[in-house]
């Protein structure tokens, strides 16, 4: 499912016009990005928990010429699916 197909679909759940749908998910998403860029985690009960994850150096090899590097740490975003998510998908 793709981005249009979300907001199609909750335009259909909820009755709410299409441009309403895709201005709540907007907000949604941007309410997340805000927070991980602040480093502090979003917690919905029972769906899942997105938080900031740092990533630590370590040793790649270069595909290209086959030579060892070095590849810094960072952070990365996660993601750890809640109890009910991971029930509904295991049936």
């Amino acid at each position: 499912m793709n981005k249009a197909a979300l907001i199609d679909a909750m335009s259909k759940a909820t009755k709410l016009s299409k441009t309403s749908c895709k201005d709540a998910l907007e907000a949604f998403i941007d309410a997340i990005e805000k927070s991980l860029k602040k480093k502090k985690s979003v917690v919905l009960t029972g769906f899942g928990t997105f938080s900031v994850m740092k990533r630590k150096a370590r040793t790649g090899i270069n595909p290209a010429t086959g030579k060892k590097m070095q590849i810094p740490s960072k952070n990365v975003p996660k993601f750890k699916a809640g109890k009910k998510l991971k029930d509904l998908v295991k049936a």
